[in-house]
């Protein structure tokens, strides 16, 4: 059908992990009450209302591997009707309508390639343990994207991405067709969301105070767009601005989705590209993402993105160092066990979802019984690679000041590694982070870097021995890797 006009609404829905790296709880946050943090606040705004809405049977998404985590302890009700919405398509179907994302939020161009492919290869994994099945298509953190990464999404298997449309090298570009990239050997799709429309979703919340007039919006975009080919309007947004940044729009959501027009079809990405398969070839510009236009710089050097954010630079560099120290250490250990040390690394992940225990895997890459002094070293080090892949978390860069929250807990997750470390190798990397950290200041209150770590780390001195709640395996196929 070459006149079909179909929408699509993605919901990019996350938070940033909140949890105590001791012990994987979250604590209490000011400014979210009445509930005691803001992943409760939130949840009661968007995601529980929106699953009891059955928007997630509706609407293509991803959701953050750390969030459904903790949202298997705090409402595992809402979390399986989730679950069971996009189970239907891929049941009826053959394909579902839910992406996977990186396990961690991190900005994966700014990683070495090893750490990219360890963030992939959890959040794949983590998506095929909860939900059933493996996932088409990957949400990148930010969109952030460059060649070696889609190369290495299309090596492990992702059909397809979304990337914002001023990041396709060609400047004219029609938004309502999918594209083919193509790497030395690979291939995936790429689909460009609306620029217009999703702003609007984002920042207007009059633009999604009717529900019908919306849709009049989205079919005025595929007339004036497209050649005459079938054509999608993409709408992609973070998807928490349905109910929690923009009340009420859980409702609206629900409506625009439910309304039957066969002028306009509502339906997901693996399901268009199974239908309309891509036409032509776009490269990429790399280096970019949808929400900062300074070759991600908002994530390393810091911009005018966020004012004031000289800090980034030397916190960028004090994590960046720390994680090739904190890498050097576990590959000269556990290269004498392994043969392919990252190849333990890659698949740890089964061992966080409670699928196979440590001593099993180290047993199938080994082919050897690990001795326990041995299999001790190896979980250390495994734990401070945990910790690692947390520090990177994008939101530890994303605002304006380094004594907002999500810096903080970022230095935290560093002080766990570098602890972590200390107990495998007996290597104190504490006094030469602590002087990376030390010139990484709030601009707004009396912080630095330095006091954060060196506050954690005391802390986690003290605390009971062995540390393992973050690590507690999962508790059954559905419910994943609990923070209790």
């Amino acid at each position: 059908m070459t006149n079909l006009q179909a929408f699509c609404i993605h919901g990019h829905f996350y938070q940033p992990p909140r949890e105590d790296p001791i012990t994987g709880e979250v604590p209490d946050e000011s400014g979210a009450e009445p509930f005691r943090n803001w992943n409760e606040r939130i949840h009661a705004h968007c995601y529980r209302p929106n699953a009891e809405l059955g928007n997630f049977g509706r609407i293509s998404f991803d959701f953050g591997p750390t969030l459904l985590n903790w949202m298997s302890s705090y409402d595992p009700i809402t979390l399986a009707k989730i679950v069971s919405q996009e189970r239907w398509h891929y049941r009826q179907r053959g394909v579902g309508n839910g992406l996977a994302q990186p396990y961690f939020h991190v900005i994966l161009p700014l990683l070495p390639w090893y750490d990219r492919k360890t963030q992939i290869l959890w959040g794949l994994r983590a998506f095929e343990h909860r939900f059933g099945h493996s996932a088409s298509g990957l949400w990148l953190p930010e969109t952030a994207v460059d060649e070696d990464t889609l190369a290495l999404c299309a090596e492990l298997g992702v059909q397809f991405t979304i990337l914002a449309p001023w990041q396709a090298a060609e400047p004219d570009l029609d938004v309502t067709q999918p594209y083919w990239w193509e790497g030395s050997n690979q291939h995936l799709a790429l689909f460009f969301y609306h620029p217009d429309l999703s702003t609007r979703v984002s920042f207007d919340p009059e633009s999604t105070s009717n529900a019908d007039r919306f849709r009049a919006m989205v079919m005025e975009a595929a007339a004036t767009n497209g050649d005459g080919h079938a054509k999608l309007i993409l709408i992609a947004s973070d998807g928490e601005v349905y109910g929690h940044h923009h009340p009420f729009r859980d409702h609206f959501l629900a409506h625009l989705t439910e309304t039957k027009d066969d002028s306009l079809k509502n339906t997901y990405l693996g399901e268009w590209l199974r239908e309309h398969p891509p036409q032509r070839k776009m490269a990429i510009r790399p280096a970019t993402s949808w929400s900062c236009s300074h070759d991600l710089a908002r994530w390393s050097r810091g911009c005018n993105c966020t004012p004031q954010s000289a800090w980034k630079a030397p916190f960028w560099e004090a994590l960046h160092r720390l994680g090739e120290q904190l890498d050097g250490l576990y590959g000269q250990v556990v290269g004498r066990y392994l043969n392919q040390p990252w190849a333990l690394v890659w698949h740890y992940i089964d061992v966080l979802l409670g699928r196979i225990s440590l001593s099993e895997l180290f047993f199938r890459l080994s082919g050897e019984i690990p001795k326990e002094r041995v299999l001790h070293q190896v979980d250390y080090l495994l734990r401070a690679q945990l910790n690692k892949q947390r520090m990177y978390t994008s939101c530890g860069w994303f605002f304006e000041d380094f004594g907002r929250p999500e810096p903080q807990i970022n230095v935290r997750y560093a002080a766990q590694a570098v602890w972590w470390n200390t107990l495998a190798t007996g290597v104190d990397l504490f006094s030469e982070t602590m002087n990376a950290l030390a010139g990484v200041r709030s601009n707004v209150i009396a912080l630095n870097a330095a006091e954060v770590f060196s506050a954690h780390y005391a802390y986690a001195a003290q605390a009971p021995f062995p540390l393992v709640a973050s690590y507690r395996p999962a508790r059954s196929a559905t419910v994943g890797l609990t923070n209790r």
